[in-house]
């Protein structure tokens, strides 16, 4: 009961400091709140299982080619019946291709991602339906029906969990057709990889994927590879066998896998590789949140240790009435504990918000961050922080003894203090140094965050609006497909506030996917030094695209209406490219062709084609921009309709959106018209991570920098106090107020070097490990360290101003009658 009357008394003893008990309590709510909630969602998004079945026998396959750029390549249908047959340490092989599908028959048409897969996906995936049934083998086989399972996110946000869904018959729209399939089942929920689909088909529906170039092209590369082990099997005996297994296939096609190229295959568990875009950022947020606290304990440490310095004539009196040092010690645990668990209160009300912020940061780099809330079991976590936290604030301070309590009752307490001055110090160095390292992470994020922001792209992004016109084929020939394509760009043409309108092959910056396709090709007159193939990006426009984007022509023509199947094959290629060829030349008029054997599989011609044009470089795949070796080709020569339109406004370019929605579906009422944005708008959405990045980690720097000033402050505060004498009898021997202000000042500077110092150090040692281990990891340059270094010592120098000024208007005679 004698503690609980200790408790009584600390929290009366702490109403008569509020300004103190506040302080401390939001210091704490910031340390423990921000940890709690990073830590709720890195075990969300790392440590939580997923829901798959036995997830430790899930595998991810993946071939890369150095050689040619390839980090994460897919595998083409032979290669999967090359390395999945006869293995023993898989069970079994699933696959699944990413397609777009415009799908009809669920409410108004609309393209979107899809999943092609064979019937062994969902049962190596180890995943359920939550209504109907799922695909399987059964539904392999160009005879089968075609068959749908909808995604639990899909079904119930796109239709509102209708179970009536089920054997319901839609059209999927695709690039190579149009398909009938019936919807059979409802997966439960799960994490989407390798992207995020809305529905997953059987293969029948993709006509593509049962042609002969999908079945027989060994370079026609778009399947994804997921395994399961075999009981008893290892993932290193999986990586062992596959290598070898795939080595054996290399050897017997030197034609494809060229050594210079140098294929090769891992492996890795499916968990991994899910987290492995966010483990990376979340990692180092924990550790920033790490940090935080380490700063928010050293400044409460502080301002609780200089109370109790203060406090050193009552505990003095009490231990000579007889107080024991564990009746001392237990009576400062309960102010601190008062103080803690107001902390912990005050910070499991900041985390519930701070779950939110961070889990919508976090789902730009993790689908398994979407809709995350506080996980209550880390409300234990942060109260284990606070009791850490009491603990140790209660036994960090020196008690007077029994036998020597002179100090305190004479009033001399400053001589006991001088321990606990050095103890405040070495706290206010910590908290320098741990907010030194966050502010350092945080300017590089901000360098190139800002770098970002100011690079101008090579073309106009403000005025060109981009929208998705999907293709659809249904019981139209390709003459009518083509026809109805041209007639919507030529209707939209002829709006008011329409400057230019033109096709292409993807939107920039937008559509990833599409962007990365290049192929090898041959030159007329060109040689590399290095004997290397050429190898350039491939791109389908339309007439007038470059005056779309606002790009003039260096040399040459642009396409024009009879540039169409049956003329002469042309192109237009990029300044990088015609330099790389033709260094000193001219490049219009020469021929090239494409050599490339991925070409024959999705029906690109290998005839010579003549070079018309020269244009500057446009590079659609970068913020900032880089050479790029790019070959156009007209729309009418190749696959016709591509699915993308571009709209140059002479104002603002969304109040045309009503008009050109019309004016289509005027054409066509099934026709999808969506994704409408600005070039500007698709690129300040790619920049968003970077600049959440900035924000997230300038928010903990910006933080950590303000607690640290007040600890620095209070640090000097005390000093001054705990020096007026010393003052006092300077200036009564003739020091003018300017020495002793300059004395604080230099004070509080040399404790923020000693913290930068302490900072750099460790830094640079962080930076080298981390490096170690971490490849895409931004290592921080001179300037971030010296920008942060001038940072904290300005802010040391600005928080050392109030004591400084309190010392030099010390009264001497004030001072010495005290005494």
């Amino acid at each position: 009961m004698s503690f609980f009357r200790d408790l009584r008394i600390a929290v009366r003893s702490l109403a008569r400091v509020p300004a103190l008990w506040i302080t401390v309590a939001l210091t704490l709510a910031l340390g423990i709140g921000a940890n709690a909630a990073i830590f709720s969602v890195v075990r969300a998004v790392l440590l939580r299982p997923l829901v798959n079945r036995d997830e430790d026998k899930l595998l991810y396959l993946r071939q890369s080619a150095p050689g040619i750029g390839q980090d994460n390549a897919a595998f083409s249908v032979p290669e999967i019946q090359d390395i999945g047959s006869g293995l023993k340490s898989i069970k079994e092989l699933g696959t699944f291709s990413e397609l777009d599908f415009t799908i009809v028959g669920l409410g108004t048409p609309r393209e979107i991602p899809a999943g092609v897969v064979d019937g062994h996906y969902f049962e190596v995936m180890g995943l359920r339906p939550v209504l109907g049934r799922l695909l399987t083998p059964s539904d392999d086989g160009p005879n089968a029906a075609g068959a749908v399972v909808l995604t639990y996110h899909f079904w119930r946000t796109s239709l509102h969990s209708d179970p009536s869904v089920i054997g319901k018959t839609v059209r999927l729209e695709g690039p190579t057709g149009a398909r009938p399939a019936t919807v059979v089942g409802v997966l439960e929920p799960s994490v989407p990889y390798p992207v995020a689909t809305e529905i997953i088909a059987n293969i029948v529906t993709s006509p593509h994927h049962l042609s002969a170039t999908m079945v027989t092209g060994r370079e026609h590369r778009m399947t994804e590879v997921f395994a399961r082990l075999a009981p008893g099997a290892s993932l290193d005996n999986a990586r062992a066998e596959l290598r070898s297994v795939y080595g054996a296939m290399v050897a017997a096609h030197p034609e494809v896998y060229k050594p210079e190229e140098h294929f090769k295959i891992d492996v890795t568990r499916m968990h991994e590789q899910i987290n492995s875009r966010a483990s990376t950022i979340l990692w180092i947020l924990f550790a920033a949140s790490g940090l935080l606290f380490v700063i928010a304990s050293s400044n409460v440490a502080n301002l609780v240790l200089a109370r109790t310095v203060r406090r050193e004539p009552e505990l003095a009196i009490r231990s000579a009435l007889g107080a024991s040092t564990a009746v001392l010690r237990r009576s400062l645990l309960a102010e601190s504990l008062v103080l803690c668990g107001s902390g912990a209160l005050a910070a499991v009300a900041l985390a519930i918000p701070m779950v939110a912020v961070l889990g919508r940061y976090a789902s730009r780099f993790s689908a398994r961050a979407n809709d995350l809330t506080l996980d209550f079991s880390m409300v234990w976590f942060g109260i284990g922080l606070a009791l850490i936290a009491a603990v140790f604030l209660a036994f960090i301070p020196r008690l007077p003894s029994a036998d020597a309590p002179q100090g305190g009752l004479t009033g001399r307490g400053t001589r006991v203090a001088g321990g606990s001055s050095r103890r405040l110090r070495i706290f206010a160095v910590t908290q320098i140094a741990a907010s030194f390292l966050l502010l350092a992470g945080a300017c590089v994020l901000m360098k190139t965050l800002f770098v970002l922001e100011q690079t101008r792209p090579p073309f106009d992004s403000a005025n060109v609006l981009a929208l998705n016109l999907p293709l659809m084929s249904y019981g139209r020939t390709p003459q009518q497909v083509n026809q109805f394509y041209r007639e919507v760009q030529r209707r939209v043409s002829a709006l008011p506030g329409v400057e230019h309108v033109s096709s292409g092959f993807s939107a920039p910056w937008r559509d990833d996917r599409s962007l990365n396709i290049s192929f090898q090709f041959d030159a007329q007159g060109a040689r590399r030094a290095d004997g290397q193939d050429f190898r350039a990006k491939f791109r389908v426009v339309s007439p007038g695209f470059f005056d779309t984007f606002g790009v003039a022509f260096q040399q040459g023509r642009d396409f024009n209406d009879s540039d169409k199947d049956g003329s002469e094959r042309v192109i237009i290629i990029s300044h990088s490219l015609a330099k790389m060829l033709y260094p000193g030349q001219n490049a219009v008029n020469r021929k090239l062709w494409w050599t490339d054997g991925v070409i024959k599989f999705v029906g690109i011609s290998a005839e010579p084609r003549r070079i018309i044009a020269v244009v500057p470089d446009f590079d659609d795949e970068n913020i900032i921009p880089s050479p790029v070796m790019t070959i156009y080709e007209p729309i009418e020569q190749e696959q016709g309709w591509n699915g993308r339109l571009f709209v140059r406004a002479h104002q603002d370019p969304y109040a045309l959106v009503p008009a050109i929605t019309q004016t289509i579906h005027e054409m066509s009422v099934d026709q999808p018209v969506e994704k409408f944005s600005t070039l500007g708008d698709v690129r300040a959405e790619v920049l968003t991570p970077d600049r959440l990045n900035a924000i997230v980690f300038g928010g903990f720097a910006a933080v950590a920098l303000l607690i640290s000033v007040v600890g620095v402050a209070g640090v000097l505060a005390f000093s001054v106090s705990g020096r007026t004498r010393e003052f006092g009898i300077r200036m009564a021997l003739g020091a003018m107020p300017r020495n002793i202000l300059t004395t604080v000042l230099v004070e509080g500077a040399t404790m923020a070097s000693i913290g930068v110092a302490s900072g750099m150090v460790a830094g640079f040692a962080l930076a080298r490990a981390i490096g170690k281990f971490v490849a895409d990891i931004h290592q921080p340059g001179a300037l971030a360290f010296v920008a942060s270094a001038i940072v904290i010592l300005a802010a040391a120098i600005v928080a050392s101003a109030v004591p400084a000024a309190r010392a030099a208007r010390v009264n001497a005679v004030e001072a010495l009658r005290s005494e």
